[in-house]
């Protein structure tokens, strides 16, 4: 693993109860930035800022509300003096089934967990980000943003739509400071897989367990897509099925 300093950096993670984001929230305290837990399991964002300590926050937020973004982000930046990075990582896969079967409202849930949710993050924290002259904005993707996968339709779609909002972001935002890209982690070994696991639908689904990697890797690319030497990957998605990357990343 590489040695990153993050000291004086703050960062606010969406999703960070559980799998990437715990374990994004811990390593980036561990290289001294601070912290903010953003997700709706209250208990449990507080129990992992406990452990950091005092250079974490725990807000209780639903990504899928644009107010409570907005509050979030605030009392980030007024808590730490500002923001210096966003990773949108709170996501969800329901529902897992065939189209014509599925439940309309539990698909539009998700796409507002999945993109409403990214670019309400995006929204609120880019003009502190431009005005401050710099920032770094990670969206959390996937391979179903760039590919059909069976019983995914809301999950694709949903990832699909935050990648182009990467690049058109990253479009308009490069020339002021901001870098905005996107990680695609493959499969990890989270309680998404459990659930993907549980539906029995699709060749992801039938994958053993043993090949899911543990949260820390995407964990620890993160920490390395905040350094300039991810800068050819601002408005594309870092894939860390790739070798090559790993390697950048120190975990080969």
């Amino acid at each position: 693993m590489k040695n990153i300093n993050m000291v004086g950096k703050t960062v606010l993670i969406t999703g960070a109860s559980r799998g990437i984001g715990a374990a994004a929230a811990r390593a980036f305290a561990a290289a001294g930035a601070n912290v903010a837990l953003v997700a709706r399991s209250t208990d449990d964002i507080a129990a992992i800022a406990g452990d950091i300590g005092e250079k974490a926050l725990a807000i209780p937020c639903d990504v899928a509300r644009y107010t409570e973004v907005e509050t979030a982000i605030g009392a980030t930046a007024q808590a730490f003096g500002g923001l210096d990075i966003l990773i949108n990582n709170a996501g969800a896969i329901d529902p897992i089934g065939h189209l014509p079967e599925t439940d309309p409202e539990i698909w539009g849930r998700t796409i507002d967990i999945n993109l409403k949710g990214v670019m309400y993050g995006m929204r609120a924290a880019m003009p502190g980000m431009i005005a401050q002259g710099h920032g770094t904005i990670i969206n959390i993707s996937s391979g179903a943003a760039h590919g059909p996968v069976e019983g995914w339709t809301a999950y694709c779609s949903s990832k699909a739509g935050a990648f182009m909002l990467t690049r058109a972001a990253d479009l308009e935002a490069r020339e002021k400071g901001l870098r905005i890209l996107g990680l695609s982690p493959g499969t990890v070994a989270t309680q998404m897989q459990r659930d993907i696991k549980a539906s029995g639908i699709n060749p992801v689904s039938q994958l053993d367990w043993s090949v899911h990697i543990p949260p820390e890797w995407p964990a620890q690319a993160l920490l390395w897509m905040c350094t300039s030497e991810a800068d050819d990957y601002l408005g594309q998605d870092v894939s860390l099925r790739d070798e090559g990357v790993r390697a950048k990343v120190g975990l080969s």
